[in-house]
C-alpha cells in the first residue's frame, strides 16, 4: 500500500509499504478521508510535546480524524464488520486500568493514539489497522468527508457541552478555525447565542458564510455578559482573556493548546466563582456527532477547503494551500487519489 511518512521533521516521503494484516480484535479499513489538523503540524515542524516526552518518534504515520470502509477482520471479530463505513476513536486505552475501567480510557497512562503517540500509525495510508472495539459505524446519511470530520467534531461537541449546561447561554469563542468554528455549531444546535472572535477578517468573514453575525476581532468586542467563553484557539494570552470576560458564575472552556504555557489569575477564577474545564479527546462525544451529522442538525462539510492526495500532504503540512482550495480552515486527504 501508500503511506505518507513523516521522516523527520520537515522531510517526508510517499513510500510503498506492506498490506496490514487483520491482528486478532483488530479490522483493516480501507481508508477513504483523513483530516489534516494543527497537532499533524506540529509533529511536521517537530514542535510537537509527544516528540520531546518520548510518546513519538520519526518516522511516523499521521492521521487520527478519518473514515473508510472495512476490509478485511481478524480473529475474535464478527463477520458483520465486513464492508461497513466505520470512522474510529483516536484513543486506545489499554482496558485495565482505573481509568479504563471508569469509562476514561481517553487519559489512560498508556494509552496509544492513532497517528499521534506510541507508535500507532495513521490513517494517511491506503490502509488501516485498528482494534475493533475503536470503530464506530457510519450511517449511510453521514458521507466520507462527514465521517473524517466526527473526530474533530467530538472535541467541539465536548466544549459545546460544558459552556452550554442549559442550552440558552451567551457563548463567546475565541479562535474560529476548525475547533472554534465546530464548537460554535454545536453551540448553535443547542440553543445557545453564539459570539466568535477573530484574528483577522478573513476568519470571520468566512464564519459570517456558515450563518454567523456576532463576529468581532479582538479590539472590538462589545461589553456583554458570557455566560460562557471558549478558548479554541493557539494564543497563549487568550485563556487568561476568557477567565476576564466571562460572567461571574460562567464557565471558561479550554480546547486550544498554545505552543508555550498561558497563565491565568486564580485569584480572578476564585473570586468570580468560575468553572474552568480543560477537554481533552473527542472519545466520550463520538456517538453524538455521528448522530448530530446524521440528522444534519450540524453539517461541518462548508469548513473542507479542500481534498488532496498523499503526494500533495507534505506542502499541506508546510502551510500551503491548494491551488483552488476554498475559504474553509480544513484540508483532507484521499489516498486513492494519485498526484492530485
Amino acid at each position: 500500500m501508500r503511506a505518507f511518512v513523516l521522516t523527520g521533521p520537515g522531510t517526508y516521503e510517499v513510500q510503498e509499504l506492506p498490506d496490514p494484516a487483520a491482528a486478532p480484535g483488530e479490522v483493516v479499513v480501507d481508508i477513504e478521508r483523513v483530516g489534516v489538523c494543527g497537532t499533524d503540524m506540529e509533529f511536521f515542524t517537530g514542535e510537537m510535546a509527544y516528540l520531546h516526552q518520548g510518546h513519538a518518534s520519526f518516522p511516523m504515520r499521521l492521521g487520527h480524524e478519518w473514515s473508510g470502509r472495512v476490509r478485511t477482520v481478524g480473529a475474535g471479530v464478527g463477520q458483520e464488520w465486513l464492508g461497513r463505513r466505520v470512522t474510529g476513536d483516536t484513543m486506545i486505552g489499554c482496558g485495565e486500568c482505573r481509568r479504563c475501567l471508569r469509562g476514561r480510557g481517553h487519559v489512560c497512562e498508556t494509552r496509544r493514539e492513532v497517528g499521534v503517540r506510541d507508535g500507532q500509525p495513521g490513517a494517511l495510508a491506503e490502509q488501516l489497522a485498528v482494534p475493533a472495539f475503536s470503530l464506530y459505524p457510519l450511517p449511510d446519511s453521514v458521507d466520507a468527508t462527514l465521517g473524517a470530520l466526527v473526530e474533530p467534531g467530538g472535541n467541539a461537541l465536548r466544549a459545546a457541552r460544558a459552556a452550554t449546561p442549559d442550552g440558552n447561554e451567551r457563548v463567546l469563542v475565541l479562535g474560529p478555525g476548525t475547533i472554534g468554528l465546530l464548537v460554535a455549531m454545536f453551540a448553535r444546535a443547542r440553543g445557545a447565542e453564539v459570539h466568535l472572535m477573530g484574528k483577522t477578517q478573513a476568519s470571520l468573514d468566512f464564519a459570517a458564510v456558515l450563518g454567523f453575525d456576532q463576529l468581532w476581532l479582538e479590539d472590538s468586542l462589545p461589553n456583554l455578559p458570557f455566560d460562557a467563553v471558549v478558548d479554541a484557539s493557539n494564543a497563549p494570552h487568550l485563556p487568561g482573556l476568557a477567565l476576564e470576560l466571562v460572567e461571574p458564575g460562567g464557565r471558561a472552556v479550554c480546547i486550544g493548546l498554545a505552543g508555550e504555557p498561558s497563565r491565568i489569575d486564580t485569584r480572578t477564577l476564585a473570586l468570580k466563582d468560575v468553572t474552568a474545564v480543560g477537554l481533552l479527546s473527542a472519545s466520550p462525544a463520538l456517538d453524538a456527532t455521528i448522530r448530530a451529522y446524521a440528522d444534519g442538525s450540524v453539517d461541518p462539510r462548508p469548513l473542507v477547503a479542500a481534498t488532496v492526495s498523499l503526494e500533495r500532504t507534505g506542502s499541506v503540512l508546510a502551510g500551503q494551500r491548494p491551488s483552488g482550495a476554498g475559504a474553509g480552515p480544513k484540508i483532507h486527504v484521499d489516498p486513492r487519489l494519485v498526484g492530485n
